[in-house]
């Protein structure tokens, strides 16, 4: 069986605009969630949200290119171009041996907004539109940008999706399909439309302190904040990395993709759909879960989620062992990235799998007496870690677990 591993990483985020801003302002405990700028939302329940800052779109495109693309694409673009540059891998692998699984949960949403808006008021529709709105369109920029004339894959999975495309181009690399893979997520979807529609389903939480608002696991929370952004990883065959003399931040060891079959919006109250996903996911990866296991929980700060998740926790690994094992949720400082929120939660286990740190919960002052594991509150721990594990859920049912470890010499 093919080894996977991960040469090269890249995130756009509310927290910073690559992985090591990222990483350095959430280990301590930065919070990325402010008021919202892009719009007027003083008429509005929820007045706050986690926007990438200071983005200079000009770093990655030529000026003429910015209206031919949604944010959405040039956020998933921008990090995989610092993923393809850390990892060293341009013009060292066959192109048709390049693939490219990249997804969004809505995609280009804001120039869905912006055009149809023109449209009411008679004026001109770009010809742009078509192509910067459709969800695949990320992939397929990046494939041209790159010359990945590979396996070309986009996954719509709501807040699963970018957990699903590192697990399926992981199993595509095993398989023996591609060599190497640009994978991840991204999303730019801060706008009235979208605010209001999480909003109307009572989704998103109404505190109005950037500070408390997401606090994941807490007795107080009530709902998750909106954010944006993109995370991308390189997946490469370890041999193919190895001849080439490449860094490697980790081995992918598991991946399982479930379905609650139960609610297009509510988990499922038994937890069976991601306790079965955690547990198949563990079970490929064949490795010791306990006290040197670091997870990213999808950890939301919904009512729901937090204390479904936690419940698989103790189901997938048993309570006593769930008990010994550091959790967070990083949406505390960011809110959730939708569709790009799996890939930069995998980016940031791979950082503790590295570092040894894990990064706080912040917010979490008050225990949910049913929400009652290590989720490591407020301020980062230090542990030894062998294996990292990031967990996912999406509306429809969709649930995604990745298990990563030290690449050890064969």
């Amino acid at each position: 069986m093919r080894r996977v591993v991960v040469t090269g990483m890249g995130a756009v985020t509310p927290v910073g605009n690559h992985v090591e801003e990222m990483w350095e302002s959430l280990i301590h405990g930065k919070n990325g969630i402010g008021e919202i700028t892009r719009f007027d939302s003083s008429k509005m329940r929820v007045h706050i949200a986690g926007e990438v800052k200071d983005f200079d779109p000009l770093q990655y495109f030529e000026k003429s290119d910015l209206r031919k693309n949604d944010l959405f694409t040039l956020y998933a673009v921008a990090a995989s171009e610092q993923a393809v540059r850390d990892s060293g891998i341009q013009e060292k692998i066959e192109p048709e041996r390049f693939g490219i699984y990249m997804g969004s949960g809505i995609g280009g949403i804001s120039t869905t907004l912006d055009n149809y808006e023109k449209l009411l008021q008679d004026k001109h529709v770009s010809p742009y539109m078509i192509p910067s709105m459709i969800v695949n369109m990320a992939a397929g920029v990046i494939s041209i940008r790159f010359n990945a004339k590979g396996p070309c894959v986009p996954i719509v999975t709501a807040c699963t999706t970018s957990t699903h495309t590192i697990g399926e181009a992981f199993h595509c690399i095993r398989g023996g399909y591609a060599d190497a893979i640009i994978a991840g997520g991204s999303e730019a979807a801060v706008n009235t439309l979208t605010v209001s529609g999480f909003s109307s389903i009572k989704a998103l939480s109404t505190n109005p302190d950037p500070q408390t608002a997401c606090r994941p696991f807490d007795k107080n929370r009530d709902g998750f904040v909106l954010g944006e952004g993109a995370g991308v990883v390189i997946l490469e065959e370890y041999e193919h990395a190895k001849a080439r003399g490449a860094k490697i931040y980790g081995e992918v060891l598991g991946y399982a993709n479930t379905s609650d079959a139960y609610h297009i919006t509510a988990p499922s109250p038994d937890a069976e759909g991601i306790t079965r996903c955690i547990r198949l996911a563990v079970q490929e990866a064949d490795v010791q879960i306990g006290k040197n296991t670091y997870i990213n929980a999808h950890g939301t700060s919904t009512l729901l989620n937090d204390k479904i998740e936690t419940l698989a926790f103790k189901q997938a690994f048993g309570e006593e062992t769930a008990h010994q094992i550091k959790i967070s949720s990083t949406k505390s400082m960011m809110g959730h990235l939708l569709g790009a929120t799996g890939a930069v939660e995998a980016i940031i286990c791979l950082k503790a799998l590295n570092t040894g740190i894990v990064p706080p919960t912040i917010g979490l002052t008050k225990a949910d007496p049913e929400c009652d594991l290590d989720y490591t509150p407020d301020k980062a721990a230090h542990i030894e870690i062998q294996t990292a594990v990031s967990t996912n859920m999406g509306f429809g049912g969709h649930n995604g677990c990745i298990v990563f470890g030290k690449a050890e010499e064969a």
